[in-house]
């Protein structure tokens, strides 16, 4: 057989079923398998395009900084958030590579649970453990965020077959929304006989007003607005059973959703900034929503201003549904491994629709619970929220550090490899960002500080990694984990590679 444990250790005499005497029609009575090493449940009916669009929705790069502006205006100015975003999306960059070049070679619903259990080697069953859980946590403090939660958490539970398409719709919608925001922030101005911003405003005015004396650690602590809008590069590995030959098209759609998503952001970061004629008016909102100011300023009128804010609000919702397309996916494949509480319940695919109905249901109810939260103590909401990147560098860090340190050896390539230096480059650049940063976020935004703005990720990071930790040494003994099942696999399903 050629359906190992994720720390089993891949070597050139590792005997495969088509290396053998032996042949397809002799395993007719076994199920045909996937690269996760179970069973193939759920229809491919997304196409590269369809899964390209939900890595654009649910990525949804320049609502995300946009809506994040709050922050980010502070740590620099006009200057601070464009520079910032440019260097954290190079750095994503190099995690989207990797990223790529691990579902290529392993395309499984799991993403980086799945990649951490096979790259850890010995310790596969540890790292995948905690990168799953990780990865599972990132969107719960993202789609909690929302009161539209059950709106968009419907929609993913009854029309699994409609998703492709409300996806492919979802993405026109985004792109056309950033271009008339473009439009509208380049051409009213003019129109209304305001003059536009300076280019030493735009490029060159730094402005700190975080109250740390360090620019240079004003503007690393501010490329997280940059990472909090270009940190979702796995989005897509999460449909991977349900995409044709996601060794090949996952990569595709990945490489796109980081070039569409920093086109778009980079221009609208643009055409906002020279839109500005009064920045202290939009610093005074920086408490509230500065955006609402910067688009009032623009198009000239407050009617103008609701329009465009209404644009960012249901790009947001169109985000939602890619989060719980993503969400239920996670929890699904953790819990067909055991890795999670009433994983019996949460690890079934519903009989008529072909999705994970059950785990997406129970994303809602906690999702419901969490916002619940909101309502008890803002502040610990918001911390919660502000763990979003953390969470998600940290599930990636699962994967690709232990890739890396076993210089590859755990991975049979797929189409998309990066080959020699290159490669290794990448995923160290990856990997030194993550490490680095991981310790940057915790730091308070902005001095002084008081028990309101104090920066709890890691004590919520902290907090949920014991959780996890406590529930691994409950639970394994059954847990087993990712399975490494090889390419040339007679068992596997058509197009699962």
């Amino acid at each position: 057989m050629d359906i190992h444990p994720a720390n089993a250790k891949l070597g050139n005499d590792e005997p495969s079923i088509q290396s053998k005497d032996m042949g397809i029609a002799e395993f007719a009575d076994v199920e045909c398998i996937n690269p996760s090493g179970h069973r193939q449940e759920v229809h491919r009916n997304f196409s590269t395009w369809s899964a390209l669009s939900v890595g654009v929705v649910t990525g949804n790069c320049w609502t995300a900084l946009a809506g994040s502006l709050t922050v980010a205006i502070s740590n620099g100015g006009p200057p601070g958030v464009i520079y910032e975003f440019i260097v954290a999306s190079l750095m994503y960059a190099c995690i989207s590579a990797s990223i790529a070049e691990l579902v290529s070679a392993m395309p499984s619903s799991g993403g980086v649970y799945h990649f951490a259990s096979v790259c850890g080697g010995r310790y596969g069953r540890l790292t995948g453990w905690f990168g799953g859980w990780w990865n599972y946590c990132t969107w719960h403090a993202f789609i909690a965020y929302l009161v539209t939660t059950w709106a968009t958490c419907c929609v993913v539970l009854f029309f699994n077959r409609a998703l492709p398409v409300i996806e492919k719709i979802s993405m026109v919608i985004l792109v056309a929304g950033v271009f008339v925001t473009i439009v509208v922030c380049a051409i009213m101005p003019k129109a209304n006989g305001k003059p536009y911003a300076s280019n030493d405003f735009v490029w060159r005015d730094w402005q700190n007003n975080t109250g740390w004396s360090s620019n240079g650690f004003v503007f690393a602590a501010g490329m997280l607005n940059g990472a909090y809008a270009a940190g979702t590069p796995d989005v897509v590995t999460h449909i991977a059973e349900e995409v044709p030959r996601p060794g090949r098209n996952i990569p595709k759609a990945i490489l796109f959703q980081n070039m569409i998503g920093f086109l778009t952001t980079f221009l609208y970061l643009i055409a906002a900034f020279y839109a500005v004629d009064d920045f202290d008016a939009v610093v005074q909102m920086s408490a509230t929503f500065p955006l609402t100011e910067i688009y009032r300023q623009a198009a000239g009128s407050p009617g103008g201003a609701l329009g465009l804010v209404i644009v960012v609000f249901l790009s947001s919702f169109l985000n939602l549904i890619g989060g719980y397309i993503n969400i239920g996916r996670i929890l699904w494949t953790l819990s067909r491994d055991d890795a999670v509480p009433f994983s019996s319940f949460t690890s079934q695919i519903h009989p008529t629709r072909r999705n994970p109905f059950n785990a997406t249901l129970v994303c809602g109810i906690v999702s419901t619970l969490l916002a619940c939260v909101f309502v008890a103590n803002v502040t610990a909401f918001n911390a919660f929220v502000g763990s979003f990147v953390i969470f998600t560098t940290l599930s990636y860090l699962a994967a690709i550090l232990p890739h890396l340190l076993s210089r590859r050896s755990n991975v049979e390539p797929g189409e998309f490899w990066m080959t020699g230096w290159l490669g290794f480059s990448v995923h160290a650049v990856s990997c030194l960002y993550i490490m680095a940063f991981i310790v940057i976020f915790c730091f308070p935004f902005a001095f002084p500080v008081d028990a309101a703005s104090m920066n709890y990720s890691s004590l919520i990071t902290g907090g949920l990694s014991v959780f996890i930790a406590g529930w691994w040494f409950v639970q394994k003994g059954k847990y087993e984990g990712p399975k490494f099942v090889a390419r040339n696999s007679a068992l596997l399903a058509k197009d699962a590679i």
